[in-house]
């Protein structure tokens, strides 16, 4: 099974110095067809504008990873942590017990553009803690997983039985994607373009599977993926 999700039908807020579209709901936007997929929460993909940002607010009990696709990001904690982090890197917080942060655009001049990834845990309470991966080494036209519940091949350890994996691909490359039987998928592209089967899907576009089934991707122009295998 194969659901598509396109960019255009997802929620969309301008805060004048923030502009964000959600996949699934959150803040005012509320659609009861999406409130999820698996323990995957959320999906904001943001653009911030030069010298604005989020001031410091709480979380808990979930496990946030952001992706810098474009920019600067300045992230501060109350576990002590000050960090500006760049684009191809991967920063990632679990919220635990309780956790406060602020992420800020320095630049005076460019807007940030980023990736807000919220995953439920697969156990509440646990001590709030920090990680960074940078993903701008890596090579093209192959997947990368960025984040796993054992933190196996370097990825960073999530508190929850699902992978994050990466792609980066020229036009014409291609890249599949096993969904085992009882697993779970969500393609979302980041940028660029792919064909998946008979679809066509741009940045901001998305597709769900549930396995038994291959995800076969190629690329149309530049692009950039992520794909969350999910219990």
């Amino acid at each position: 099974m194969l659901i598509i999700r396109r960019s255009g039908e997802r929620g969309f807020a301008d805060h004048g110095w923030l502009k964000t579209h959600h996949t699934f709901s959150f803040a005012d936007y509320h659609d009861p067809a999406w409130m999820g997929f698996g323990p995957l929460r959320v999906i904001n993909d943001d653009v911030i504008a030069p010298g604005m940002g989020f001031g410091t607010h709480p979380h808990r009990d979930m496990e946030i990873i952001t992706c810098l696709l474009s920019g600067e990001l300045e992230h501060r904690d109350s576990m002590g942590n000050g960090r500006v982090i760049r684009a191809g890197e991967v920063q990632y917080m679990a919220a635990g017990t309780g956790v406060f942060h602020s992420e800020f655009n320095p630049s005076r001049t460019a807007p940030c553009h980023l990736l807000q990834i919220w995953i439920q845990p697969d156990r509440r309470g646990v001590e709030p803690r920090y990680a960074e991966r940078s993903m701008t080494e890596v090579p093209g036209g192959q997947w990368h997983l960025v984040a796993s519940k054992q933190g196996r091949d370097g990825s960073i350890a999530i508190h929850q039985e699902a992978d994050l994996w990466l792609a980066r691909l020229e036009a014409g490359r291609r890249v599949q994607h096993r969904v085992l039987a009882g697993r779970r998928a969500w393609l979302h592209v980041a940028e660029g373009a792919v064909s998946l089967g008979d679809q066509r899907l741009e940045a901001g576009d998305a597709a769900g599977a549930v396995g038994p089934l291959t995800l076969d991707c190629v690329a149309e122009t530049g692009t950039q993926l992520l794909l969350f295998d999910l219990p």
